[in-house]
């Protein structure tokens, strides 16, 4: 017994000074050097912080880019889905009034040109991208509303693409937040 209680001992105090200290250590030091040094890229407008880019937030008016729907309202303490399934009768409900929402507000959009990202919440229901065709969706609304050329609109979308990392790794996005924050700046 004492050959194998002494040796599991050693390898447990050892894992937790690696996995409990260095480890988050070593994580924790990594994360300084990323956007926001770890406490996460804040986005700021007129010297004011009004988000964060890597969380969503609920944006409806007819003037700005729409987010994508969130299961649990934007709240980030409380991030998850919402666990229906695509034959639940609720969550075919909530689907189509998105629907619904979206082609009254959208007029020239049919059924078939909105993008699913538009109508069903992320999984986390904090997700802060939309597809450039989930952006590109929306162009003829936000140009009336603001007054604004399509031309002008598409170039805000074009300018806050995010290609995938190393043209290889993840999707082509574009941050809700950072295009209406360039919406506003436009009004300068």
């Amino acid at each position: 017994m004492k050959t194998y209680l002494l040796p599991s001992i050693k390898i447990t105090i050892i894992l937790l000074v690696i996995l409990a200290g260095l480890y988050p250590l070593a994580i924790a030091g990594i994360g300084k050097f990323t956007p926001g040094h770890g406490d996460g890229e804040t986005i700021s407008y007129k010297g004011k912080v009004v988000g964060y880019a890597n969380i969503g937030q609920k944006f409806t008016k007819d003037e700005y880019f729409w987010s994508r729907p969130s299961a649990v309202d934007y709240k980030a303490d409380a991030s998850g889905g919402s666990n229906k399934g695509p034959s639940n009768p609720d969550y075919l409900k909530d689907v189509e009034k998105r629907i619904q929402d979206f082609l009254k507000r959208n007029p020239g959009v049919t059924r078939a040109e909105i993008p699913a990202e538009l109508v069903t919440a992320s999984g986390s229901g904090l997700d802060p991208d939309l597809s450039p065709a989930g952006a590109k969706v929306q162009v003829l609304r936000i140009a009336k509303t603001r007054n604004l050329t399509v031309e002008q609109v598409n170039k805000i979308i074009d300018d806050n693409t995010e290609q995938p990392l190393l043209g290889l790794f993840g999707p082509t996005k574009v941050n809700v937040l950072k295009l209406n924050v360039a919406l506003d700046e436009l009004k300068k």
